[in-house]
């Protein structure tokens, strides 16, 4: 979050409310392409390891052995698409055909985006605590620092290239923290493919392709209605509001992800499902509530420490998104629940149905 916080304020220096939006559009648009990269497998990675990992080692290598060819073609199809139609992807997310050369360079780097999320699942899965948190810091330190050398070279054509990169060059710094783990060797991924198994992964494809399609699919929409209908500075306040839940936000998930996902999957009993997510909510809402009434109070402090005077008139946005993310949070922890026990239909029907209610509450209100 600290260094998000950093490549924050130097990015909005440089690049402005303009600048700003046009990341955002981009940001939203590499989401929805990283997940169809990685097959959407990584949290059924996560689960089927947590399962297996003191069991059968037989069974957790074919897991392995699937995954990895998984993720393997489904970047090979992402990377393609990207090279080949990068003038049209030019157009249609950045609005100019200046910028076929970042999805280009998106195309080429992003199997290393694939596969470093793969291997950070995999160490989720074992609950290697102190691993996750070495790959965690040691990607956030170099992310900020090859953001940064760009931002600052390039202006705002290093922002987009660094923004479509900056996932990928963490991959070498995992690779080498993970060199001396007992599962990092090609025995664990050399089986061969399993339809079975590969079936039970694609409830997870389907579940994390849903989501990448649907939330930032609709947030372009709204952004891209808020540029024609009302500015594209006030677009960049939006996004500039976004940009910081989305850093408070990552505290929440990363905790989401490493503890309660892992913990989920191992559970089997309802009685114990049901007392993990009370615990949940009785640690996780009072923590929020502290924590998004201390960011309200100081929010113009936020603004100026953040962004520009340019972004002051944002303060307004600020009690809404709280009051919005604290729903979001609450509601995680049931979809926490939906991706662990693989509840595919369940999961699916609400994330199709907020996006769109999003989007009509919002169109009705306009009109």
């Amino acid at each position: 979050m600290c260094t998000g916080l950093i490549s924050v304020k130097i990015i909005a220096l440089i690049i402005g409310p303009v600048g700003v939006t046009l990341l955002g559009q981009l940001n939203n648009f590499s989401t929805v392409i990283m997940s169809f990269a990685g097959g959407g497998i990584n949290n059924g990675i996560t689960k089927y390891v947590a399962e297996h990992r003191n069991n059968d080692e037989n069974t957790l290598r074919s897991f392995l052995s699937t995954a990895i060819r998984i993720t393997l073609s489904y970047t090979l199809l992402v990377s393609i698409l990207l090279i080949i139609f990068h003038k049209y992807l030019s157009n249609i997310i950045l609005n100019s055909n200046e910028y076929g050369y970042v999805f280009i360079i998106f195309g080429l780097t992003i199997f290393l985006y694939s596969f470093n999320m793969m291997l950070v699942a995999i160490v989720n899965g074992y609950k290697k605590i102190k691993t996750y948190i070495r790959i965690s810091i040691a990607g956030s330190l170099i992310g900020l620092i090859f953001s940064v050398s760009f931002v600052i070279s390039m202006e705002l054509k290093g922002a987009l290239i660094s923004a479509v990169t900056y996932q990928s060059i963490i991959f070498f710094s995992t690779i080498w923290i993970l060199r001396k783990s007992p599962w990092f060797s090609w025995r664990y991924f050399k089986l061969k493919f399993d339809s079975l198994i590969a079936r039970k992964y694609f409830h997870f494809t389907l579940m994390a392709l849903v989501t990448a399609l649907t939330v930032p699919i609709s947030q372009m929409i709204l952004r891209g209605y808020v540029m024609a209908n009302i500015s594209t500075i006030e677009a960049g306040w939006w996004e500039g509001m976004n940009r910081i839940s989305n850093l408070y936000l990552l505290v929440v998930t990363t905790s989401f992800s490493v503890y309660y996902l892992p913990k989920l999957s191992e559970l089997e009993n309802k009685r114990d499902i049901k007392y993990e997510i009370v615990k949940a909510y009785k640690v996780v809402i009072p923590t929020l509530l502290f924590l998004f009434t201390l960011v309200y109070l100081l929010r113009f402090i936020v603004i100026r420490v953040l962004y520009t005077p340019e972004f002051l008139p944002m303060e307004e946005l600020f009690i809404w998104q709280l009051v919005g993310d604290l729903f979001k949070v609450s509601s995680w922890l049931l979809a926490f629940v939906m991706i662990a026990k693989s509840m595919t239909k369940a999961f699916i029907i609400t994330e199709f149905y907020f996006p769109l209610f999003i989007l009509e509450l919002d169109y009705g209100l306009s009109v």
